[in-house]
């Protein structure tokens, strides 16, 4: 089932999540299934449950439409993380343009650092500990974020913040277009 994408201004997006019971945790695998539906429906590769209404430390990422000769890696790269911590973040800090489904519209240069370590649950809830960098240490930390009320504007600097300033009212005045389903304030 396709659901909305919460967008800038909601509280949800603002709330740290909190670590689910997922062996007791009713309906996941439908939860999941709707997440993946939903992120494909708005052409996005990664969504978080806060931007679907929920306080649950869970999302998705699939990298595999971004596959190509130069990037086979992401070709079978298609992931659930559950109750995900951040162990460590490492590397080189670089500057590349994000955009988010619920900041529809709103494209900015992102600091982030190269490399990160994660500890999660997967669909199966098996434990994983594992390295990534590049750009799926950059999808997942975005991702990440937001399971901290954290959205990738936040890392931008005061003067973009305020160039994007009336980009934002608007967004929070319900002023929106996009070609998903969005829950309006």
């Amino acid at each position: 089932m396709i659901l909305s994408i919460y967008t800038y201004g909601q509280p949800v997006l603002r709330k740290e999540t909190q670590d689910i019971d997922a062996a007791n945790y009713p309906k996941l695998d439908e939860l999941i299934e709707n997440m993946y539906e939903t992120m494909y429906n708005a052409d996005g590769i990664g969504l978080a449950a806060p931007q679907i209404g929920l306080t649950d430390r869970i999302f998705v990422v699939d990298l595999s439409p971004l596959a190509d000769e130069e990037n086979p890696q992401f070709k079978d790269f298609k992931k659930v993380f559950i109750n995900a911590h951040i162990i460590e973040r490492k590397g080189d800090t670089e500057q590349v343009e994000e955009g988010c489904l619920s900041i529809p519209g709103i494209h900015e240069k992102v600091p982030r650092q190269g490399e990160i370590r994660i500890q999660y649950l997967d669909e199966n809830l098996q434990s994983h500990d594992e390295t990534y960098s590049g750009f799926m240490a950059r999808v997942i930390q975005h991702e990440y974020d937001h399971l901290d009320g954290v959205m990738f504007i936040d890392h931008i600097s005061a003067l973009r913040k305020r160039m994007i300033k009336s980009k934002l009212t608007n967004l929070e005045n319900g002023k929106i277009k996009c070609d998903y389903q969005v829950k309006r304030i």
